[in-house]
């Protein structure tokens, strides 16, 4: 593809040669003389002086390089659109392989692709245009909308809801069982039942070997367009709020409650029974133990104000030489 085409298709302004072919996309430290990059972070603008690539999508401010550029507003989200452009992911065609096993109670829209092995359940509803692939399990009762597209070994518990434009990658668990246990006089567990079920918004993706387990009573909830990446927790009775991010082994003990347009980055830890505010953002491997405002920034283990912890943080190597000179300035003034 030419440059010139690939930035009508982005709407991107283009500087440089309007002839350059393209024929795909790399990282700016890889990418040949026939494929495009991108600059989204300042740290990496030098590269753009020394890169191979062919071209390389920039903001509109970005200064004149020797390369071919298309400027826009939002290099980041361009490069995404091209990588579109240039895969050719699989293509399932509809139809029902010999080995489902699909109950005859259940509905299932249009042009659905249906693996082999796949297991559809007593009662399950599901919109049109759905791909479920080899091994994927959806029990009784689910009610699940258009567009579902469902990876080997992904499971959809009991009575779950899903809404439109759910993806669910390989091992993603809807509804399993939350952690519930009662004890009783004499030390033992008994398991509470988990009778609620989990129920997600329009545009989610749960990635690899994730949970979100249903509750005991009432449901967990996932709002519209939030995205989970692999080995995320979500407790029983806990509720995610519209286009916020959870990051991989994020872990939400049971009853939590995330706003709107959240980002929970890698192995947070929130316990049960928090509240954490719509914009909120949590440094990875954060511990949160308690509500956290909306807006706020927050990192460590127990988690505090982002600003005051990187001063924390630098402080931490001088402790030893802070503590000397605290004992000998208590010594002169013995």
């Amino acid at each position: 593809m030419r440059s010139a085409e690939l930035a009508r298709l982005l709407q991107a302004e283009l500087r440089g040669n309007p002839n350059l072919e393209i024929a795909g996309v790399a990282g700016i430290e890889e990418a040949g003389s026939d494929q495009i990059t991108f600059v989204a972070n300042p740290k990496y603008a030098a590269l753009a002086k020394t890169t191979h690539a062919g071209a390389i999508l920039v903001t509109h401010d970005f200064p004149d390089i020797p390369a071919t550029t298309l400027r826009l507003k939002n290099p980041y989200l361009a490069f995404a659109q091209a990588v579109e452009v240039f895969y050719r992911p699989p293509v399932w065609a509809p139809g029902i392989h010999p080995s489902a096993v699909i109950h005859p109670s259940a509905k299932i829209g249009p042009n659905a692709a249906i693996g082999a092995y796949a297991v559809i359940g007593e009662n399950v509803v599901i919109g049109s245009d759905a791909v479920i692939l080899s091994h994927v399990v959806i029990y009784p009762g689910v009610r699940i909308g258009d567009r579902f597209f469902a990876h080997a070994h992904a499971v959809v518990r009991e009575h779950c809801r899903l809404g439109d434009d759910v993806l669910l990658q390989n091992g993603a668990v809807i509804g399993s069982d939350g952690f519930g246990f009662a004890k009783d006089e004499v030390g033992r567990w008994h398991k509470i039942p988990q009778s609620g079920p989990a129920i997600l918004g329009n545009r989610i993706e749960v990635q690899t070997n994730s949970c979100i387990d249903r509750a005991s009573v009432g449901a967990t909830r996932i709002g519209d367009g939030v995205k989970i990446d692999n080995l995320v927790q979500v407790g029983h009775g806990s509720s995610v709020d519209e286009n916020t991010l959870l990051c991989a082994q994020v872990g939400l003990a049971g009853s939590t409650h995330v706003g709107k347009n959240v980002i929970l980055a890698g192995q947070v830890g929130v316990a049960g029974h928090c509240r954490i505010g719509d914009g909120a953002i949590a440094i990875a491997q954060a511990g949160l133990h308690g509500d956290i405002s909306a807006g706020s920034m927050v990192a460590g283990s127990p988690a505090f104000e982002h600003k005051q912890w990187l001063r924390a943080s630098a402080l931490f190597s001088r402790l030893p030489e802070l503590l000397k000179q605290l004992q000998r300035r208590n010594r002169d003034k013995e």
